[in-house]
């Protein structure tokens, strides 16, 4: 069973986003703000934390950014009021996973946090396996049967990520944000470019297809065949 921490000063909404939690099976744990969620975290094992943002004593930028100098890896997603582009900029610079803005969708909230807890496990185990490939997110390498081929850095980490969540579109944008890094001063054809490669190099392989969405972006299919 996932354990989920539940960080919200609200104390309607947290009971309430406890409550979906257990519903749909995960174990949830709540605190009021983020000192409270570290002293938590001291003593009990997370999988993956919904924090608020505006909350006393530690807000949820500064407990994003305390968990990750201090190298906790777990999944966080940040639900907040705050929609602008500038607190969303902040949000994914302090370490968070994903972002949401309230009004929550209780099953919304449950899509992404199933797929951020998945992301997690591939990532954990630094491997994923599409049909008959396997990519090895340490050594860069993609292997089929007795092939391999070791991949440029933003090539692989391109290719990992739409394959890690197969089906799902993204924008441009979003892939230069994560892979590039939002101060990287390449624009949006460089995705256009490595998908270009991506889609040369693997001609001959019949396992998955990176597909343009037109007027959005990309996502990767594991192939019928």
């Amino acid at each position: 069973m996932f354990h989920i921490l539940v960080v919200e000063d609200d104390k309607n909404l947290q009971k309430l986003m406890a409550a979906v939690l257990k519903q749909n099976g995960y174990r949830a744990f709540c605190a009021d703000d983020g000192q409270e969620a570290l002293d938590l975290l001291d003593t009990q094992h997370i999988d993956l934390m919904v924090s608020d943002v505006m909350m006393p004593r530690m807000d949820g930028y500064d407990l994003t950014i305390s968990l990750r100098e201090a190298g906790f890896q777990l999944p966080i997603l940040i639900v907040t009021a705050r929609d602008s582009l500038d607190d969303k900029k902040k949000g994914f610079k302090a370490g968070t996973d994903d972002y949401m803005v309230k009004p929550i969708d209780m099953d919304e909230m449950m899509l992404r946090i199933a797929a951020l807890l998945r992301r997690a496990n591939i990532m954990n185990e630094h491997k994923l396996v599409v049909g008959d490939m396997t990519l090895n997110f340490d050594t860069l390498e993609v292997t089929r049967d007795k092939e391999t081929l070791v991949l440029p850095k933003k090539e692989f980490y391109l290719l990992f990520k739409l394959l890690s969540n197969q089906k799902q579109i993204f924008t441009r944008q979003q892939l230069m944000d994560e892979i590039w890094g939002m101060d990287a001063e390449s624009d949006e054809r460089t995705v256009d470019v490595h998908v270009k490669r991506l889609r040369e190099r693997f001609s001959g392989w019949k396992d998955f297809q990176i597909v343009t969405v037109r007027g959005l972006g990309y996502k990767a299919e594991k192939s019928d065949d």
